[in-house]
């Protein structure tokens, strides 16, 4: 059994405290050259008089339209992801057939013969329903009309010639679909009329859960007809529920929080957009506080107090929401003659919601491997077009340096070996506090461009403090 008070840590060897004391180092030395990485791109001060042409001007230009540039690619790229996680829907037509077709009825005809006394069940009449979707391609609409226009317009002109159709044309084939029938709803049931021999003849149909993770739904989840067989001789009024399958989930609004957002039916986060947009427009939030709003009638008649917390709106609408109601189809099933000898089906058109064709694009974009090869590409341009921009700024200073010496070579070398005794004063730890011979104690208070840390010596001591890690002790 293992004692309560403090264990002893095991010492370590030679080799892990070698293995630390070379990490430690490493770590040193990576951040000496973190602290000597050149970062500034831009050009020195007055480098115009020192070249041929307008190249900084050009290259000053340049500096900026890469500016305007990365700020207008950042703000689209902050759109898309807006747009993605918004989950825009569009609407489209699910167009919908039902019919049925009639087996062994009297009216049918079957080779019964009554003097065989030969009854079978099989003789039995039934009758069978089929609910087939199908989604309205609304571009494909779009495209006839074009097509027909296009061939009314060449009809019109008599000194055409005739051309023959493209060969992408003759092999062009339709595409899939993308939605099915079964993906719009999750659930189907179909009511019968009270039956008086007491059979069950009641219809359900529910939608599957994917298997694990896989994004594929299963077979009897991916359709477009579903089919059922019933026995009966006599015509039936049914209702056919379909229960929508929405991602996010809609609503229906009570009437009184309809009032504020004006809309019959909505997800959970637009109906909080609405409501934060009304609140936003009557200028209804707190001064003081702005997580909080006050409430005018509209917001007080739906949610029964005069203040509310922004963060806690979810929770206020939660008692206006109801499930949206199921897709009701009525129709009748025809089990007569007359109507077989025509058959119609019965046709609805449902509003359904997809998803953007976009948003897979959108998706796509954002997702693209590419994206980050090429951030890290332009990284090492920046790197590179830095270190070329360090040597421009080296040049220039020695520019200026051999410039001055022309002019003026008794003072100026005067002047620099002041400066230099100056430097080795302080660098060596021999100065006074005042920084020297002619400086006063004052000066090393004063910040600006004309102050002790902005020389060189100063940016250099500071880089190789910056650069040096407290020594970790060892155990």
């Amino acid at each position: 059994m293992m004692s309560s008070g403090p264990h002893h840590q095991v010492p370590l060897t030679q080799a892990q405290i070698a293995q630390q004391q070379q990490a430690a180092a490493m770590q040193v030395e990576m951040a000496k050259r973190r602290s000597r990485k050149p970062t500034d791109k831009n050009l020195p001060d007055n480098v115009d008089h020192c070249t041929i042409g307008d190249v900084a001007a050009r290259y000053r230009d340049l500096r900026e339209f890469e500016r305007r540039l990365d700020a207008t690619m950042t703000r689209k790229r902050l759109d898309i992801v807006d747009s993605v996680n918004r989950s825009v829907k569009r609407w489209k037509t699910l167009r919908i057939w039902i019919t049925n077709t009639a087996e062994d009825q009297v009216w049918q005809g079957s080779a019964l013969n009554v003097d065989t006394f030969d009854f079978s069940s099989n003789l039995e009449p039934t009758y069978r329903v089929k609910i087939e979707g199908r989604l309205l391609d609304d571009d494909d609409d779009l495209d006839k009309d074009d097509e027909s226009e296009e061939s009314k317009s060449k009809s019109d002109d008599p000194d055409r010639m005739d051309e023959d159709p493209p060969a992408d044309a003759k092999s062009k084939t339709p595409k899939a679909p993308k939605y099915r029938f079964s993906h719009f709803f999750k659930a189907l049931s179909v009511d019968f009329p009270r039956n008086q021999k007491g059979v069950d003849q009641s219809v359900e149909w529910k939608k599957p859960e994917r298997a694990g993770v896989s994004t594929n739904l299963p077979a009897a989840a991916d359709f477009d007809e579903l089919t059922f067989k019933r026995s009966g001789d006599e015509n039936l009024n049914v209702t056919i529920n379909l229960f929508r399958h929405e991602e996010p989930e809609r609503y229906a609004i009570s009437p009184e929080l309809e009032d504020v957002v004006d809309m019959p039916e909505a997800t959970r986060q637009d109906i909080v957009m609405g409501i934060w947009e009304y609140i936003k427009l009557m200028g209804l939030q707190e001064d003081e506080d702005k997580r909080t709003f006050r409430c005018d009638d509209l917001l007080r008649k739906a949610f029964g107090f005069d203040s509310g917390s922004i963060p806690q709106l979810h929770d206020y609408i939660t008692p206006h929401l109801t499930p949206l109601p199921p897709v009701k189809l009525p129709y009748t099933i025809r089990l007569d003659e007359e109507f077989h000898k025509d058959p119609q089906p019965t046709v609805y058109d449902v509003r359904v919601a997809v998803d953007d064709p976009l948003r897979e694009k959108m998706v796509s974009f954002l997702n693209n491997a590419g994206y980050a090869n090429m951030l890290k590409e332009v990284a090492s341009l920046d790197d590179q077009l830095a270190i070329i921009v360090q040597a421009v700024h080296v040049s220039k200073a020695k520019h200026a340096f051999l410039t001055l010496l022309s002019e003026d070579p008794a003072t100026f070398v005067r002047n620099w070996l002041s400066s230099q005794n100056r430097d080795l004063e302080v660098i060596m730890g021999e100065a006074m506090r005042g920084g020297g011979e002619d400086a006063s104690g004052d000066e090393w208070r004063k910040g600006g461009k004309e102050s002790v840390w902005s020389t060189v010596n100063a940016r250099e001591s500071v880089t190789v403090m910056l650069s040096k890690q407290p020594a970790q002790p060892q155990r």
